[in-house]
């Protein structure tokens, strides 16, 4: 059975255990510098944000159906059975498609080595595998960060929300955004307070399956110019939207 994390803002502390925890399962430096940072970088996998006393985690979705992966020309990303969304550095050719295509803007890009990779949040696959919890989950205190079962992760979630709807926003963030992700939210606050997309603009219905539904629909002595420039304009303005996020994260290093 497929796995994944519910987090519920309302039990979060901020103490950023699960931060620290998942540098060091990823080997990533962690220190009061790296704690301050409130955007997600190439070191930094997750991060607990702080809006009027109110709290959220931002790390990647897992989606069900990951656009990254259906951007890679060349297999470096793929869903695993267990949940998570893993990718394999000996693929990649640094083409940075998946960070166009994530409706999450969740890959990040080492910019400043010499030999850089895509990094993102992996979901701990082989804690997962060996039937282990994530280790973000783990070192929660408080049990805002949950692992488990992800279809009882979702009857777990409405029923929190069934049981005392004036805590929560009546929504599950992930439970059909993009088609569904393994990565579940809730929160006392709309989540695009925190930066977070509305569903309104990522959609409910998986990526992926736009560029099936185009190619069936395209009779074979079509040309497919029409869909390859639809394909430029869409890639042009996501490099927008991307070169924007990167530029609000060096701002947030200093620079550099």
């Amino acid at each position: 059975m497929s796995k994944g994390i519910l987090y519920d803002a309302t039990l979060c502390i901020g103490c950023k255990q699960c931060e620290s925890a998942c540098a060091q399962q990823n080997e990533l430096p962690y220190d009061e510098k790296v704690a301050a940072e409130s955007v997600q970088t190439d070191h930094k996998f997750t991060t607990v944000l702080t809006k009027d006393d109110k709290f959220m985690r931002r790390l990647c979705q897992h989606c069900e159906h990951p656009a990254c992966a259906s951007a890679c020309p060349v297999g470096a990303f793929h869903k695993t059975a267990d949940g998570p969304v893993v990718y394999d550095v000996w693929k990649c050719i640094g083409c940075r498609y998946c960070m166009m295509a994530c409706a999450f803007s969740q890959p990040k890009y080492e910019w400043g080595k010499l030999n850089p990779r895509v990094r993102k949040c992996i979901m701990c696959p082989d804690r997962v595998s060996a039937g282990k919890a994530t280790a973000c989950a783990e070192a929660c205190p408080t049990g805002a960060t949950k692992f488990g079962d992800h279809d009882a992760l979702i009857a777990e979630a409405k029923d929190r929300i069934k049981q005392n709807p004036a805590n929560y926003v009546d929504h599950i963030y992930g439970l059909n955004e993009v088609g569904g992700t393994s990565v579940l939210l809730l929160s006392a606050i709309p989540f695009e307070q925190f930066g977070l997309p509305k569903i309104d603009r990522v959609g409910d219905v998986a990526l992926p399956e736009y560029t099936g539904r185009v190619m069936n629909l395209m009779p074979d002595f079509i040309p497919l110019w029409g869909l390859v420039l639809g394909g430029v304009y869409w890639v042009t303005n996501r490099r927008k939207e991307v070169e924007e996020v990167e530029a609000e994260e060096k701002a947030m290093r200093g620079g550099k």
